[in-house]
């Protein structure tokens, strides 16, 4: 089950070719390449959003230098699991869960849940 990362920019679906890191020390943004594994502190970003990044007044922004290479689909079955797991996880959201945020089919369901008492 071959994966592809895609670009953490929201909305965007386009395959990640640059890895975005921040220095919060020295007020900098790091636009280098995909790196191998994606960690929970770093942003996957497509060669659209990683050439045109801007920091915030202050801050530098350091890019690789040349082209980025696009990721080639990964063939190895735990990272594909990880990544399957990984995008079931995140919320996906609908109109229906404005109108009814307590509702029992609104949004994903959490690990916890109320029982009834068994006096009753």
């Amino acid at each position: 089950m071959p994966s592809v990362r895609v670009c953490s920019r929201t909305g965007c679906l386009q395959p990640a070719v640059a890895t975005l890191t921040y220095a919060y020390r020295d007020s900098t943004a790091v636009v280098g390449p995909l790196a191998i594994a994606s960690e929970p502190h770093s942003y996957d970003l497509c060669e659209h959003h990683a050439v045109r990044l801007t920091a915030p007044k202050g801050w530098e922004v350091v890019r690789h230098e040349g082209e980025f290479a696009e990721a080639e689909p990964s063939g190895d079955e735990l990272t594909a699991l990880a990544e399957a797991v990984r995008e079931a996880g995140r919320p996906q959201y609908s109109g229906r869960e404005q109108d009814d945020p307590g509702g029992a089919e609104a949004g994903r369901r959490g690990h916890l849940r109320v029982l009834p008492d068994p006096a009753d």
